[in-house]
């Protein structure tokens, strides 16, 4: 969005349920959902899987369950994502830091499973989650934040189709040592572009009989950048 003189806030955002063709989205809630997702987790193998976040590690799922009711209280919207086929509990990640004002939000505190890795799942829920802060919201600007040291999280940002805009040195000191932070974001001018290729990519017949990818995403959308 390039003329911004009709521009108003926007709505922050607020727990949601989306569905997509592999995944479901929904609020969470602790009752429902801590359990489950400490075992999606893989129980005390959790801490391994948030390695990087500034939190745990964790010994019991209760520990978890207090971080993330702590976590829910300074604004975050926190979302369990769940397989449509199996119906488990596969992974969760935060809307965080939201600037209604301004029409930005991050996505962060994202873990998959080893049940959602590496499968159609972990694109399909962050296509859900950036459609619905571009089109549902209205947002300008949506932000991933990561651990410069977090190569795997680098690696999806820049396969999602966020930008890398460079790294906040001495950022934060996270579990007693230095934190670089390495930011990346989309834009809502870039989002028509992201959107088709996310599409394009989940299509079914962009999948073979083994359920294998047949173009990259990041093809697909250099191809369509490409003209």
């Amino acid at each position: 969005m390039s003329d911004l003189s009709e521009w108003t806030p926007r709505l922050a955002p607020a727990p949601v349920a989306l569905t997509g063709r592999y995944v479901m989205i929904e609020p969470y809630k602790r009752d429902i959902h801590l359990d489950a997702l400490w075992e999606a987790f893989g129980g005390p193998a959790t801490s391994d899987l948030i390695h990087y976040f500034p939190n745990g590690p964790y010994e019991k799922a209760d520990q978890m369950g207090d971080w993330l009711d702590a976590f829910g209280k300074t604004g975050a919207v926190v979302n369990v994502f769940r397989s449509r086929r199996s119906g488990n509990v596969v992974g969760m990640g935060a809307y965080m830091r939201p600037d209604p004002a301004n029409g930005v939000v991050e996505i962060g505190s994202v873990a998959h499973g080893p049940a959602m890795a590496r499968s159609p799942m972990s694109t399909e829920v962050h296509y859900l989650l950036a459609r619905h802060v571009f089109d549902d919201l209205g947002y300008r600007r949506y932000e991933w934040k990561c651990h410069n040291e977090n190569l795997a999280s680098k690696r999806a940002a820049e396969r999602l189709g966020f930008t890398f805009e460079g790294i906040f040195r001495q950022h934060i000191v996270s579990k007693g040592a230095n934190r670089d932070t390495a930011w990346y974001s989309m834009i809502d001018g870039e989002w028509p572009m992201l959107k088709a290729a996310f599409e394009a990519w989940l299509a079914k017949d962009n999948f073979d009989a083994d359920g294998r990818q047949i173009r990259r995403l990041e093809d697909i959308r250099a191809s369509r950048a490409a003209g």
